[in-house]
């Protein structure tokens, strides 16, 4: 295969498009479509302060990468959540990533901090593992942005992320969920811009982007995601693409558009049921009393006394 770009020798097929791609050029298309979708969803300005979420997976250290090249003002938030030598390693590739790029790290680790970690809570918690891991990522990329002086929060969910998550919520036809899903989710009162800037991007994608610019990353799952529905629902989906080649894509691109034309209803920009602040943290909660997050931690708290 030749590259579309230069006709060079190919090293990435990218089979949507009916398209191949050399190393050099496609790390240039590839910033060229982050650049787009940036631009087309008004996700970011160039005086914004970014706070990327990052695990130590290809995801989130590639668009750490990316925003960096673009010249971004991005650091980094790396929250420990106490899986053993999962977590273990997932710190020590983010760190050294930080390092070698001389970027900004910012660290919160979960049982410093809160007192509890993911498997303690997924065991005492009256929520899934999973549940509680989404939880406690939700309030602390959302503390962190505030307490940092942060404007954004920038995740690195891809089209796979993106397009399991919208076949549940349609299979459940979660309407609330549908309605809100997508590349921005604006600031409200207490609540930073969250972005995801790689939505368009297949998890192959990521893959070719961090092995071409030598991006060092965990390459194991969670432990915790063996078995969960997202897994299940992106199986089903990738025999979907083997088929039809383009299909996740189509079926994301087009219920954004469906979406905007009013397919669902009014479009939401923010959220639908009255904010409170938690009676401990202050943060946006929807029931009078503490948050949904400072109940969680009240309750592993008194489990363990």
């Amino acid at each position: 295969m030749k590259c579309r770009r230069c006709s060079a020798a190919a090293v990435v097929e990218v089979r949507r498009h009916n398209a191949a791609y050399c190393k050099d050029c496609f790390v240039h298309v590839f910033r060229g479509q982050v650049e787009r979708a940036i631009d087309r969803w008004d996700m970011l300005r160039r005086d914004d302060r970014i706070l990327v979420a990052v695990s130590g997976g290809k995801d989130s250290l590639a668009l750490w990468d990316v925003l960096l090249r673009l010249g971004y003002r991005a650091d980094g938030l790396y929250l420990g959540l106490g899986i053993g030598s999962y977590s273990d390693r997932s710190a020590r590739v983010t760190e050294a990533f930080a390092a070698e790029r001389g970027a900004t790290l910012v660290v919160v680790d979960l049982a410093e901090t809160y007192g509890y970690d993911i498997p303690t809570a997924g065991r005492k918690g009256s929520r899934s593992t999973c549940a509680v891991c989404g939880l406690s990522k939700r309030y602390v990329f959302n503390r962190a942005a505030l307490d940092g002086g942060y404007d954004v929060v920038a995740t690195g969910h891809n089209l796979d992320d993106e397009a399991a998550v919208l076949f549940g919520n349609t299979l459940n036809w979660q309407g609330e969920y549908l309605l809100r899903q997508g590349p921005v989710l604006p600031e409200s009162p207490g609540l930073a811009r969250k972005v995801k800037p790689l939505f368009r991007f297949y998890e192959r994608d990521m893959t070719a982007y961090a092995l071409l610019r030598g991006i060092e990353y965990i390459y194991e799952e969670c432990p915790y995601a063996v078995g969960s529905k997202t897994t299940y629902y992106k199986e089903l989906l990738n025999q979907l693409e083997t088929e039809r080649p383009g299909a996740k894509l189509t079926f994301y691109i087009k219920f954004l558009e469906a979406r905007a034309n009013g397919l669902f209803g009014e479009r939401v920009e923010g959220p639908t049921t009255e904010l409170h602040p938690c009676t401990n943290c202050g943060q946006p909660t929807s029931a009078p009393g503490l948050c949904s997050f400072c109940r969680l931690v009240e309750k592993v708290k008194n489990t363990s006394a």
